[in-house]
């Protein structure tokens, strides 16, 4: 009864025509990323974050999660008509998806992605809706000494699907959590590498540094690829597949969509693993598993619903526990805390608009996806004309307004003109930044519960190893650190990053 009254609750939070505005300028902003590749979610949300701000916290996060998730369809488009993997969770969608297009069925791969898709997003959103409160009750039993373990396990855990050495991605995590640590300290009033700068005091700026790292450095680099790209087919034809193509898909569809919801949830899982492993299940249990690679329906339908059915369980650990699974995650964070929302589960009871009015946005806004996309998809072919060069002097225009805007501060645009600088080099050498943001946005929070846990245990470290729980997260922290070194461990996890 009580899970009625919630989703009564989001779903009228949801359909006020405000926020199936934004849900619908989300979607559009997150296929059209999608659409192009080298953008993504990622910068494109660090670069819009400054414009939530003087929107009504559901209105911000709904746009947001809107263009999250919006990615995961646009993503196809490339993928099939161009062989260029729009994101990174549309890669495998090339194999099969870009094959069928060479052979005329552009139109039937275009609809089982967005079919899947839809699929997807609807099961994950029934699965976010019935998690989220037992997890939250769960969770609001949780002591600081829990949560400081709980957050040492995601931050870990993001080590696993860093590209690169995981030493260097360990390191990434430690900048980002002296990053974050920047500012006044609440507790002694001392100041902590401010430097003698004002504007350091309250901390470094979320946004400017999200901007700076996500946002400019992967724009730079994205510069330097060749544009040349040959789109196969800008006719379409046989947009609705066939009933035969119908029935061959859904059990793949089906079983995407369980495999992403589960993997959307672990910390750390990023968006190539749910659409991989559905890949790599669907080759194992075909019949004839040649087919794969040379224009199988199963090959798009199963990695299209994992990757959108991951996108949305993501969201169940930020709601519940207010940990990110992913660096898309922490800049949700850094949403809330610019609206002056603090993350963690008390959210689920203090802000029931907010927290239900996003799931319910979920299943309008992939509605939304499914009745616009395919009728557009002339559109979103001529966007991949636009030469990426034209688009840079923009984006560059607007990232210095929002980043200026925040707090009327030209050091947050220098703060993020000199991340992106770091950033640029940190892609040039090939080390993984999204560790580093988690880092900066649990910093605090973790810092925040250490301390609280040594004032409750007066100064005993055992503490953390007696609790069962926080005993079992720190075992696993253990555990994944010693797989992470062994040799084999560590070959095949460099060949599923790098695929």
């Amino acid at each position: 009864m009580e899970l009625l009254d919630n989703l009564m609750i989001g779903f009228s939070t949801a359909m006020q025509w405000n926020n199936l505005l934004f849900c619908l300028i989300g979607a559009l902003i997150g296929t059209m990323i999608g659409v192009l590749p080298g953008i993504g979610p990622v910068p494109t949300v660090a670069l819009l974050l400054p414009f939530t701000f003087g929107m009504p916290p559901a209105s911000g996060f709904i746009m947001l999660a809107g263009i999250f998730y919006g990615a995961q369809y646009g993503g196809s488009t490339t993928a099939i008509l161009v062989n260029i993997p729009g994101e990174t969770s549309s890669v495998v969608t090339c194999l099969d998806g870009h094959q069928m297009a060479r052979q005329g069925r552009a139109g039937t791969a275009l609809a089982i992605a967005a079919l899947s898709s839809f699929f997807a997003g609807t099961v994950a959103t029934i699965v976010i809706a019935l998690l989220s409160g037992p997890l939250s009750k769960l969770a609001l039993s949780f002591t600081a000494v829990e949560f400081f373990s709980l957050m040492v396990l995601g931050l870990v855990a993001a080590v696993i699907l860093a590209h690169g050495s995981v030493i260097k991605s360990l390191a990434m995590i430690g900048i980002g959590l002296l990053l974050g640590i920047v500012g006044i300290d609440v507790n002694s009033g001392a100041e902590r590498m401010t430097f003698n700068i004002p504007e350091f005091a309250d901390g470094l700026g979320f946004v400017s540094v999200a901007m700076g790292f996500f946002g400019l450095a992967e724009i730079m680099t994205n510069i330097e690829k060749p544009s040349q790209r040959v789109i196969v087919s800008q006719r379409m034809k046989d947009l609705f597949p066939s009933l035969a193509d119908l029935k061959a898909a859904f059990p793949a569809a089906l079983r995407g969509t369980a495999i992403g919801s589960i993997l959307g949830v672990l910390p750390g899982g990023g968006a190539a693993l749910p659409p991989f492993t559905a890949y790599a299940v669907e080759k194992k249990i075909a019949k004839d598993p040649s087919r794969f690679g040379r224009g199988a329906i199963e090959g798009v339908a199963s990695p299209e619903a994992a990757n959108n059915a991951g996108a949305q369980t993501s969201f169940i650990p930020l709601l519940t526990l207010g940990i990110p699974s992913n660096a898309l995650m922490a800049l949700m964070i850094g949403a809330l805390m610019i609206h002056g929302i603090q993350p963690g589960p008390q959210i689920m009871v203090e802000q029931k608009e907010l927290v239900w009015g996003v799931i319910a946005s979920m299943w309008t806004g992939n509605l939304m996806l499914l009745i616009i996309n395919l009728p557009l998809i002339g559109m979103w072919v001529s966007l991949l004309k636009v030469p990426y060069r034209l688009l840079f002097p923009a984006i560059l225009l607007f990232c210095c307004i929002g980043a200026y805007g925040v707090n009327n501060s030209v050091v947050d645009v220098w703060l993020m003109l000199g991340c992106s600088v770091v950033g640029y080099f940190f892609n040039k050498v090939k080390v993984e930044t999204a560790p580093l943001l988690l880092g900066m946005v649990l910093g605090p929070q973790l810092e925040e519960n250490l301390r609280r846990a040594m004032m409750l245990s007066g100064g005993d470290f055992s503490v953390f190893v007696t609790r069962p729980i926080s005993a079992v997260l720190l075992a696993t922290v253990v555990v994944i650190l010693l797989v992470l070194m062994s040799p084999a461990i560590l070959r095949k996890r460099n060949e599923v990053v790098e695929s």
